[in-house]
């Protein structure tokens, strides 16, 4: 048996400014199942139709659809949607600039599962006081018409690897140590007048060598001989 999901709608007006002459249509449908949603936007109307469920929560599956005529046109490709996992959101561009609001959402006869969206609604002499909802999070509907069921989204591809750290260069070798500096000169003395001091120097310490070998190898002095006693 076919089920009508909730439908909620509110809407804003004007004759010179686009983008604030717009429905808001909202499907509440909690765990959709995207791969059977199918829905149909033309300038005349919507149709709709869904499955819901979730064994997980111990929620039957269940088929849901409906079909509405709008009261008046809207213009599809410059409407906007957004699908999550509680419900269908909808941005509908009314075809016709005009500052009156509709007077309701569809043709015909009430339905029941049709209701007014109170977070959204404001009275026609307020609504220029309410900015309207911001739509970016809402993807583009132009050129779409029935759309099949939504594909599930690809695998994120595998993060690259991390390149390797670069080797730490080797250390610079410790600079030789400087060379000590030369003792200062002697005196003004040159090398060579040294060496030549030296030299009459050792020549010096031989005479005086000589001279002591000489003395001691000459005979002692004689002693004086002690005089006759008379």
């Amino acid at each position: 048996m076919t089920t009508h999901p909730e439908v909620l709608w509110a809407q804003r007006s004007s004759d010179s400014s686009p983008e604030k002459n717009i429905v808001y249509l909202t499907v509440n449908l909690p765990d959709v199942i995207e791969s059977t949603l199918q829905y149909d936007l033309s300038a005349t109307g919507l149709k709709f139709k869904a499955k819901a469920g979730n064994e997980g929560k111990g929620l039957q599956e269940k088929e849901y659809e409906f079909s509405i005529e709008f009261y008046d046109e809207v213009d599809p490709e410059q409407s906007s949607k957004r699908l999550s996992s509680r419900a269908l959101d909808l941005i509908l561009r009314k075809k016709t600039a005009k500052a009156e609001f509709w007077p309701k959402l569809y043709k015909g006869a009430k339905l029941q599962f049709v209701k007014t969206n109170f977070s959204k609604w404001v009275d026609e002499d307020e609504q220029d006081e309410t900015q309207a909802a911001v739509e970016e999070d809402f993807d583009p509907m132009g050129g779409m018409g029935g759309m099949g069921g939504m594909g599930g989204m690809g695998g994120m591809g595998g993060m690259g690897g991390m390149g390797g750290m670069g080797g730490m260069g080797g250390m610079g070798g410790m600079g030789g140590m400087g060379g000590m500096g030369g003792m200062g000169g002697m005196g003004g003395m040159d090398f060579e007048s040294m060496l030549a001091q030296m030299k009459q120097n050792q020549g010096n310490a031989g005479d005086e060598g000589e001279d002591e070998d000489e003395d001691d190898d000459a005979p002692p002095p004689l002693e004086d001989a002690p005089a006759a006693s008379k």
